[in-house]
């Protein structure tokens, strides 16, 4: 062999999804950040917007105990999880993950009959989710996503966006 051995890295996991019994909408991200998954908790790096979004969006306030968040939000009929289930990734880009397994969103949706919308957090998310995973005869929507990468779009700009799932959440 010539040349040192480079280290690959990790299988990274993602994290469990959080719900109500009967969510209207299920928010999927592409895969936790290392701050996320460090915490185990959604949107776990302080500077994603997600949490400051559903706060203008459900009044939701983002300074409550993540536990509380989750509980709220999920009165709201709202879920949580990701597009894909383990990868590899350096770092927290989504640009970096490698490998991607996707998590059975179409087994969730058949568990939740109840769910009318997927709403899609950021172009991976997106890509990720037509790739891999999507569920015919569910709408979905792309929406900016509430990472601090994307900071090209500001915070009324995604607050007026994702809006559409508070929308959506009154409807029926």
């Amino acid at each position: 062999m010539t040349g040192p051995l480079r280290q690959l890295p990790d299988i990274s996991r993602g994290l469990l999804p959080i719900t109500g019994p009967e969510p209207r909408i299920l928010i999927l991200g592409s895969f936790p950040s290392v701050l996320s998954l460090a915490h185990r908790e959604y949107y776990g790096n302080p500077r994603n917007r997600f949490w400051a979004v559903m706060e203008e969006i459900f009044d939701v306030p983002a300074a409550l105990p993540y536990s509380e968040r989750t509980r709220r939000l999920t009165e709201e009929k709202v879920a949580l999880w990701d597009v894909v289930r383990e990868c590899t990734r350096e770092g927290s880009a989504d640009s970096r993950i490698r490998n991607p397994l996707p998590n059975d969103i179409a087994g969730f949706i058949q568990a939740h009959p109840s769910v009318r919308l997927v709403a899609l957090n950021g172009s991976t998310a997106s890509r990720f989710y037509h790739r891999f995973a999507e569920v015919p005869d569910i709408p979905s929507v792309t929406l900016p996503s509430t990472s601090p990468a994307n900071a090209s779009v500001t915070f009324g700009e995604k607050v007026k966006a994702w809006d559409i799932i508070r929308i959506s959440c009154i409807g029926e």
